[in-house]
């Protein structure tokens, strides 16, 4: 068993103790998704882009907690909605190589309708 269904098994589990399945539509869940992603990048806020490199240990402890919230909740949608994340991820990866070719992409930041 890999870890993301070790973690996917876990949600579930946690859920259905509290009985919380109830409240953990897709909807809902893209919502606290989205909600702990904002919550990620309050840290970041105003620090320059060499101070969001180098953060101080109580800092980082709180960036990996709400790391850690928004790969649950990304975990728990995909479980609702029967999404593999590996075969996804891989899958855009594959898409982004396409539309991002190296030999036009390389040290660019440009978007892909732009190259």
């Amino acid at each position: 068993m890999d870890d993301l269904t070790c973690l996917r098994d876990a949600l579930r589990k946690f859920a259905a103790e509290r009985d919380w399945d109830q409240f953990h539509s897709p909807k809902n869940l893209a919502s606290a998704l989205s909600v702990e992603a904002a919550e990620l990048l309050e840290p970041f806020q105003w620090l320059t882009d060499a101070e969001s490199r180098q953060l101080p240990e109580a800092q980082l402890a709180a960036v990996r907690k709400e790391m850690a919230d928004v790969l649950l909740y990304l975990i728990r949608l995909a479980d609702k909605l029967d999404v593999d994340l590996m075969t996804s991820a891989h899958a855009k990866i594959e898409e982004n190589a396409a539309k991002y070719p190296v030999e036009q992409a390389r040290g660019s930041n440009r978007k892909y309708t732009n190259l």
